[in-house]
């Protein structure tokens, strides 16, 4: 589905069910070189369980066209205006990686409009080493194998979301190059990394939520250690949020590695 948001043409995923604002919604926020389609399974169970889904490609991302967000509270605009687009009065936010800093700080500045916050594969600070960094800028192929590798706990997760079997690096590098090539005006690679590695506003931004959190980690996970969520974590808890915490033992992309955990942990976390 296509909505104009901020005068941009904005794609958004149903989940293969037809968009009605009046069911309860969950918007799905990719991270770094990522697209709706990392949401594949998720969202379509969720689609066709009684829930309206937006899976959208942030702007400057694959079908979405604008610029694409240089930070995350930029991004973070774009969410509301997505909202606003959409008229949607309320909805769930669920962000992977840079998504889940996006979703953090949408939910900080939209209060009562967000019913419940999903963090996947979160840190904060979220910062980036400067080899990654640099690589993500001048050698780009080189920084996505790196990615590739540290995001992965196996080559072939048995099953993955794609199937039994599924070579999930080489899904990952295929699917990295096609979102680096989207956008041949930015480099939404580097651009990305940098929003991550900027964020200052995390702490903040948990103190302001009014809704409930997950956070969904990854136990070998290699790009946002578990124990980097462990501020944001004592945050929630410190500020008195009704918080549910899950671990996979899985690596960094948990909804491609372990979609049916990842699935079922959103899940159940919605139903409250």
């Amino acid at each position: 589905m296509y909505l104009q948001v901020n005068g941009h043409k904005t794609f958004c995923y149903t989940g293969g069910k037809p968009f009605d604002a009046s069911k309860p919604c969950a918007v799905f926020i990719h991270g770094v070189l990522n697209d709706h389609s990392v949401w594949i399974l998720q969202t379509r169970y969720m689609a066709h369980h009684g829930w309206n889904v937006l899976a959208v490609d942030l702007p400057g991302h694959c079908k979405s066209e604008g610029e694409a967000p240089a930070s995350v509270e930029d991004a973070a605009g774009f969410i509301a205006a997505l909202l606003d687009a959409a008229g949607v009065a309320r909805a769930a936010l669920v962000g992977h990686s840079w998504g889940s800093l996006i979703a953090l700080e949408a939910a900080s500045r939209l209060k009562e409009r967000v019913t419940h916050l999903v963090m996947v594969g979160t840190a904060y600070p979220m910062k980036v080493s400067a080899a990654l960094l640099e690589a993500s800028l001048h050698e780009p192929m080189k920084a996505l194998q790196m990615i590739s590798v540290f995001s992965r706990s196996t080559l072939a997760a048995p099953p993955s979301a794609m199937g039994p079997g599924t070579w999930v690096y080489g899904a990952g590098m295929a699917l990295g190059r096609r979102v680096l090539a989207s956008n041949p005006r930015v480099n939404v690679f580097h651009r990305g990394f940098k929003a991550c590695d900027s964020y200052a506003g995390g702490e903040a931004a948990m103190a302001a939520i009014t809704c409930p959190v997950l956070f969904v980690l990854g136990a070998q996970d290699q790009m946002t250690l578990p124990k980097a969520a462990q501020l944001l974590i004592g945050k929630a808890k410190d500020s008195g949020k009704s918080l549910q915490v899950v671990s996979l033992p899985v690596g960094h992309n948990q909804m491609s590695e372990a979609p049916d955990g990842t699935l079922f942990a959103i899940r159940d976390f919605l139903k409250t």
